[in-house]
C-alpha cells in the first residue's frame, strides 16, 4: 500500500508549434546545422533580460516577476473555440474580461509608441542649431512628453500585469478524444485482472497498520499536524524496495534517473503551469521568499533544461525522478482521506519525457504502456481512465488516471496520474535540428 502513492508518470513535450491547439505561444527557435553534442543555456535577449531581472531582484528581495508568452491573437481569432473549451472544462476564466484588457493593451500601446515617437522627433531636432526661444520651447515639450510617456507606460506595465493574470486562468485547449463532462463521463481504456476473494473478513490499511505497527499518524500529529505519517518498520522497507524497483525497471527502458530539489521558485511553479499563490493552491509556498514546496518532480524536472537550446539530436530526452512531494489539499475532506490518503507530503516516482512535437502521441502511448506494465507485475487489479474534460487541470492536454482496487475501501482508488503535455515555451525550452 505505501508505494502505490508512490509511483506517479508523465509525460512532457515539445510541443507543435504551427499546432492551434495551444494557447502559450512559443518564441522563435535558434538553428544550428551541426547537431549540439549537449544542452547550451540560450543566450537570446530574452533570456539575458530574464537573468538581469531576476538577480536584481533577488538582491532587493522582492519576488521575481514572470510573464507567460501567451498567443492572445491566436485566442481572439479563436475565441469560440476557447469559449467551447471553458465551457467543456469547467473553467471559471473570463475570457470577455481576458480579450477586452488585450484589445485595451494593443490600444494603449499603439499610445505608447506614438508619444515615444514623438519624444524621438522632439530630441533629434533639438541636434541642430536653433534659436533659444525654439529650443526652449522644445525643452518644454520633451519634458512634457517624457512625464507623459512615462505615466503611460506605467499604466501600460499595470495592465499587462492585469491581464496576465487573468490569462494564465484559461485552460489548455483539449485533446479531441478526451471525453466530455465530469468525472463520471470518464472512460476506461484498460481493465486488468479482477477483485480478490477473501474467505475472511477484510482489514483496511488502517486496521493492518496499527496490528503490524508500520505507521503513526498521532506522533506526526503532534510534531507535524494532522495528515502526516512516520512509516517504520516493514512500511519502510516496502516503500523503498518499491520505489527503488520501479527506477529500475523504468532505467532498463532508456530512462535516466533523477533526484530533484524539492524546494523550487515560484517562477518555475507557474511556467509549468500551476498557480502557486491563487485560493485553494495545492502549493506550500515559504513565506517572505520566492520560493515553493514541490508538489510533484514534474516541476523541478520541467525546468531542468529551462532557458535551454536542446539540439534535435538529443531528443527523447526521458527522466525517471524520485522525490517527496508537498500538497495543501485544500478541500479533501471525508472518508476516502483516513489514513494514507490525501496526505500532505508523500513519495513519488515521476516519468519525463522532453521529445520532437510529432513524436508526442507515440511517446505518450509508450508512457501509459510502461505503466500498465508495472502495475501488471505487481499482481494488482486495476483499470486505466481517460479522464473527462472537466477532471484536467488547467495545464493537461489529456490526462489518463490508473486506479487500483483497494479491498480494504471495496472500491477503485486511484494510484497514478499521466498528464499529456504542456509547453515548453513556458519554461524558454527550445531545440534546434540540422
Amino acid at each position: 500500500m505505501m508505494g502505490l502513492h508512490g509511483c506517479t508518470l508523465k509525460l512532457a513535450s515539445v510541443p507543435n508549434f504551427s499546432s492551434p491547439t495551444f494557447l502559450f505561444k512559443t518564441p522563435t527557435l535558434r538553428f544550428q546545422k551541426s547537431p549540439l553534442s549537449r544542452p547550451i543555456r540560450a543566450l537570446s535577449s530574452s533570456a539575458l533580460v530574464q537573468t538581469s531581472t531576476t538577480k536584481a531582484t533577488e538582491d532587493q528581495g522582492v519576488k521575481p516577476q514572470w510573464k507567460a508568452t501567451i498567443d492572445f491573437k491566436w485566442i481572439k481569432d479563436n475565441k469560440e473555440a476557447v469559449a467551447a473549451n471553458l465551457k467543456n472544462r469547467n473553467s471559471d476564466a473570463d475570457l470577455n474580461l481576458v480579450l477586452h484588457l488585450y484589445d485595451k493593451m494593443f490600444t494603449l500601446q499603439k499610445e505608447v509608441e506614438r508619444v515615444r515617437g514623438e519624444r524621438n522627433a522632439v530630441a533629434n531636432k533639438m541636434k541642430g542649431k536653433l534659436e533659444q526661444s525654439e529650443r526652449q520651447r522644445l525643452i518644454e515639450e520633451g519634458k512634457n512628453l517624457k512625464e507623459g510617456l512615462a505615466a503611460l507606460e506605467e499604466d501600460l506595465a499595470k495592465l499587462n500585469d492585469e491581464l496576465q493574470q487573468e490569462a494564465q486562468c484559461i485552460p489548455n485547449m483539449t485533446h479531441p478524444d478526451v471525453p466530455i463532462g465530469g468525472e463520471d463521463c470518464s472512460t476506461i481504456r484498460k481493465m486488468v485482472g479482477s477483485s480478490p476473494k477473501f474467505s475472511f473478513p477484510v482489514k483496511d490499511h488502517l486496521q493492518l497498520g496499527k496490528e503490524l505497527d508500520l505507521f503513526d499518524f498521532d506522533a506526526a500529529a503532534e510534531v507535524s499536524g494532522s495528515k502526516f505519517y512516520y512509516l517504520k518498520n516493514e512500511a519502510v522497507l516496502l516503500e523503498m524496495a518499491l520505489v527503488n524497483w520501479t527506477l529500475s525497471e523504468v532505467m532498463k527502458r532508456g530512462f535516466t534517473p533523477l533526484t530533484t530539489p524539492e524546494l523550487v521558485r515560484s517562477s518555475v511553479v507557474e511556467k509549468c503551469g500551476f498557480q502557486p499563490r491563487a485560493n485553494n493552491t495545492q502549493i506550500y509556498s515559504i513565506a517572505d521568499s520566492d520560493q515553493c514546496l514541490i508538489g510533484t518532480a514534474e516541476i523541478p524536472v520541467g525546468g531542468l533544461h529551462m532557458d535551454s537550446i536542446l539540439s534535435d539530436s538529443l531528443l527523447p530526452l526521458k527522466y525517471v525522478a524520485f522525490s517527496h512531494c508537498f500538497r495543501t489539499e485544500a478541500g479533501a475532506a471525508g472518508t476516502a482521506t483516513r489514513g494514507l490518503y490525501r496526505v500532505h507530503q508523500f513519495s513519488k516516482v515521476e516519468m519525463f519525457i522532453f521529445c520532437r512535437p510529432e513524436e508526442s502521441e507515440h511517446y505518450h502511448q509508450e508512457l501509459i504502456t510502461i505503466e500498465e506494465d508495472l502495475f501488471s507485475s505487481l499482481g494488482l487489479h486495476f483499470k486505466t481512465l481517460d479522464m473527462a474534460s472537466e477532471d484536467l487541470g488547467a495545464p493537461a492536454y489529456q490526462k489518463f488516471d490508473v486506479e487500483a482496487w483497494m479491498p480494504g475501501l471495496e472500491r477503485f482508488g486511484e494510484v497514478l496520474q499521466q498528464l499529456f503535455p504542456f509547453q515548453s515555451s513556458e519554461t524558454s525550452l527550445y531545440f534546434l535540428w540540422p
